[in-house]
């Protein structure tokens, strides 16, 4: 009666906002408990998800208390004076008036189970996956759910966002850290502070249209999705009429000004050793695969010229060959100046 109770607030407290709220709760459905994500739109009850995987490990003893998704005996219940809501492991919610948003709720131990279902709901069309978490903090656990949100995104070229239990959220003997994660293709986007004792709001942006493209780019992801037919088709869809917000709104997540140059200056190093040693590795196994010696390059003396003169050198140095296997050339025209003329002989001597 309490939980009953709470939904039935909150239901109401959120039925005069146009936006898709997702909340947590156990069901009692025919004498068996299930562990529930409800989404609620306009003071209704649009559907309600069921946990697939309980754990019943460590600390962990769920299946004590509640039934797993496969167990559920029915496809859509009552609830509140609602009829017929539509209920179970696989449900992707549509959000028809805001293209490519289809999202898709999963629990907990879904995620850290072998093939969590949120991959099968990807291939079924889902964007963005939901992820409503007790998890109690451990040492280090925190990296392993950004691992495991992080991977997840990447394979399903979907948006990942995970919400895990805060210090108020439990009274057990465990901890809560409160960690809040979205990932968007393999990418963090947003994070809580943890272990914070005041409520908060993480927001994000997500390129619902990126994600669709990329799909579209990816031949495994359609061949695993044929592959996997059967499954993909158990797949119920249920529409939202959630309207997209009116006028111009600001983006939350920055847009780098410089996105192919990391602002990190370790990581900046580090993607600058990569980008040479890519280039002089297939300048030299071309070389060797030929058994060509000898390399001719103009010089200009500007940075993209700079810049292939070192690839080759640094080839050379790579292979055993002398650096004077090089014959390089400048190339004066119309726009060539003293300086530039200058950068490029002094280049080609100090190399």
């Amino acid at each position: 009666t309490c939980v009953l109770d709470a939904i039935k607030t909150l239901v109401e407290a959120t039925q005069d906002f146009d936006m898709a709220v997702v909340i947590g709760a156990p069901l009692n459905i025919m004498n068996a408990l299930f562990n529930c994500g409800i989404v609620l739109h306009k003071g209704k009850i649009t559907g309600i998800a069921v946990k697939s995987y309980l754990p019943n490990y460590r600390e962990f003893y769920e299946a004590r208390q509640f039934r797993a998704a496969h167990e559920l005996p029915l496809a859509a219940i009552d609830l509140l004076g609602q009829s017929d809501i539509p209920i179970g492991p696989d449900l992707i919610f549509n959000v028809e008036k805001i293209p490519n948003f289809r999202f898709f709720i999963e629990i907990c131990e879904d995620l850290w189970s072998p093939i969590p279902p949120s991959g099968f709901a990807a291939l079924a069309g889902a964007t963005v996956m939901v992820n409503l978490s007790a998890s109690n903090i451990t040492v280090g656990k925190d990296e392993y759910r950004h691992d495991l949100a992080a991977n997840q995104s990447a394979r399903c070229l979907g948006s990942y966002i995970y919400t895990a239990a805060g210090f108020g959220e439990s009274t057990t003997d465990l901890a809560w850290d409160g960690h809040a994660i979205v990932y968007e293709n393999g990418t963090l986007v947003a994070e809580s502070k943890r272990f914070s004792w005041e409520p908060q709001v993480v927001c994000a942006d997500l390129d619902l249209d990126r994600l669709s493209q990329d799909r579209m780019r990816l031949t495994s992801f359609h061949a695993t999705r044929a592959l996997n037919r059967d499954t993909v088709r158990t797949f119920r869809s249920v529409p939202l009429e959630v309207e997209a917000p009116a006028g111009q709104v600001r983006l939350r997540r920055e847009i780098s000004r410089f996105p192919y140059v990391p602002s990190d200056s370790g990581l900046r190093d580090k993607r600058c050793y990569e980008v040479y040693n890519i280039q002089v590795q297939g300048l030299a196994k071309r070389m060797k695969s030929t058994g060509i010696n000898n390399l001719v390059i103009g010089i200009s003396g500007g940075l993209d010229s700079t810049h292939a003169l070192i690839v080759c050198a640094r080839a050379m140095d790579t292979l055993g060959l002398p650096r004077t296997n090089i014959k390089a050339y400048t190339m004066p025209g119309f726009a060539t100046s003293d300086k530039t003329y200058t950068n490029a002989m002094d280049l080609m001597r100090a190399i």
